[in-house]
């Protein structure tokens, strides 16, 4: 595995600068979309600062991380808002910087790490969206 990962190094640095380069810009995002999502977080933030369970829905895409069981505001409400928006972490979102990324589909997307949780939140066709909640590991 380390003579892997020497060789996988070595093939990285011996590129040409210019692709490098390329590179980097890749991992930020155009002027356009960080404007979108900074419109987006402040209403999320807004949201999670008024406890606004509904707000916060809204906001999610449905069904959420595709599970049929999560399909609606409600169930939203009850299923992930009540477990993963504690007030720790609704502060932790509401200061938390925001980290883009470009996902395996090539989608516009920012995280926000809080604790043991990455709040993912995507560009859809419609705008951004909360799409996702993973585990830091």
């Amino acid at each position: 595995m380390r003579l892997l990962s020497c060789a996988l190094l070595a093939a990285v640095l011996a590129l040409p600068a210019p692709v490098l380069a390329q590179a980097g810009k890749d991992a930020a995002a155009s002027p356009a979309v960080q404007k979108e999502f900074n419109g987006f977080i402040a209403k999320f933030r807004t949201a999670l600062k008024a406890n606004d369970a509904a707000a916060v829905a809204g906001m999610a895409q449905l069904p959420f991380q595709n599970d049929n069981s999560i399909g609606n505001a409600a169930q939203f409400r009850a299923k992930i808002y009540q477990d993963d928006f504690t007030a720790k972490t609704r502060a932790c979102i509401q200061r938390g910087k925001a980290v883009y990324a470009r996902d395996g589909d090539k989608n516009d997307t920012y995280s926000i790490l809080c604790g043991e949780r990455i709040f993912v939140f995507t560009k859809m066709p419609a705008g951004f969206l909360l799409t996702d909640i993973g585990m830091n590991d």
